[in-house]
């Protein structure tokens, strides 16, 4: 249940409606104060309330049932946009598109380091790179681990880039305290034991879509790290798992749409991971800003055919500066068509 606030109450008012809510019903009860309107998300179990008393309140505006289980994640809870903010100044879900770009796997030093300064060149406003690689063989390359979380923060030293990379167990979140964006990768989506741990901290977490899960689930996996207590979550749509095998996946660009209507939080898109054809990497890319995506992840390797990882979807950087500039020009056509 939902309660929205007349306009000009008092905080005083406001803190009494709250307990007597709390007190009288047994719920938790959370606000958010947007630009017109407080909004009070009530949780819990809302079936014995009174409609009739809280709508006598004079506090109250008006009251709203909520069906959809997800509450914290939900946009009829949180009406305006959630944006995220670094301590470095980037912001995701401000309107703006962002661009995490690097390579599947960190390989050298100097590989991260290239790759890293050619894509802030270009443009990309974060750094992605694998240190901890989930492999559907386990005889593929599974990553440099620690060295690669390592090497990710030289080059972050060098370019100033924040970076993004994948967590696969609860256990290194120690590990990951000096990392700026914590990814949760499709495998990982509905591991709600991982999800609950990276509730419990105060850092921005990269949620992707699992291989063949719906979108209320997506939404079930944030509302897991949100009720933990951090509300920074990006969501992440990587393309699906259907009968059709032209590509990688199916990328379901319709998501980026229908978790605007149904969720406050940013989504960005995932195109290489989607498709697995650099090839088609520009046309989705462009598709995924005019979908109205709050940013891109795509893949870029000094040298892709002889990438450790997933070299067939990866970018060189000459490649990517391409897209970027694309992107960045449809960017700006597309604000002005949806301001008009």
């Amino acid at each position: 249940m939902i309660i929205i606030i007349k306009q000009n109450v008092s905080k005083d008012q406001l803190t009494v409606f709250k307990a007597n809510l709390e007190e009288k019903y047994n719920v938790k009860v959370n606000t958010w104060v947007g630009v017109g309107s407080t909004v009070l998300g009530l949780i819990g179990d809302t079936t014995q309330i009174d409609e009739d008393w809280v709508n006598a309140q004079d506090v109250v505006e008006k009251i709203k049932r909520v069906q959809e289980p997800y509450k914290k994640a939900n946009r009829k809870f949180h009406p305006d946009n959630t944006v995220i903010e670094l301590p470095t100044g980037q912001k995701i879900g401000d309107g703006n598109l962002c661009i995490m770009a690097g390579p599947c796997s960190v390989e050298s030093e100097e590989q991260i380091n290239y790759v890293a300064q050619r894509v802030k060149d270009s443009g990309a406003t974060f750094l992605r790179g694998g240190a901890f690689k989930p492999r559907t063989s386990p005889y593929s390359f599974q990553g440099l681990k620690a060295e690669g979380l390592d090497l990710l923060k030289g080059a972050r030293k060098v370019t100033g880039l924040p970076i993004v990379t994948e967590i696969m167990r609860a256990s290194h979140i120690d590990m990951f305290e000096s990392v700026d964006i914590i990814q949760v990768g499709a495998r990982n989506m509905q591991n709600f034991e991982l999800l609950k741990e990276l509730g419990r901290i105060d850092k921005p977490i990269l949620l992707k879509r699992g291989l063949s899960n719906t979108i209320e689930e997506w939404l079930m996996s944030a509302e897991y790290i949100m009720a933990g207590g951090n509300s920074k979550v990006i969501l992440c749509e990587r393309g699906i798992r259907t009968y059709e095998t032209a590509t990688r996946n199916t990328l379901d660009l319709s998501a980026v749409p229908v978790i605007k209507k149904l969720s406050h939080l940013p989504v960005i898109v995932d195109p290489s991971h989607a498709t697995g054809k650099s090839s088609l990497v520009e046309q989705m890319s462009l598709a995924a800003v005019a979908a109205g995506a709050d940013g891109l992840m795509i893949e870029v390797h000094n040298d892709p055919k002889h990438a450790l990882s997933d070299g067939a979807q990866s970018l060189t950087p000459d490649q990517f500066d391409s897209v970027a500039r694309k992107v960045f020009a449809l960017k700006k056509a597309y604000d002005l068509i949806m301001a008009e």
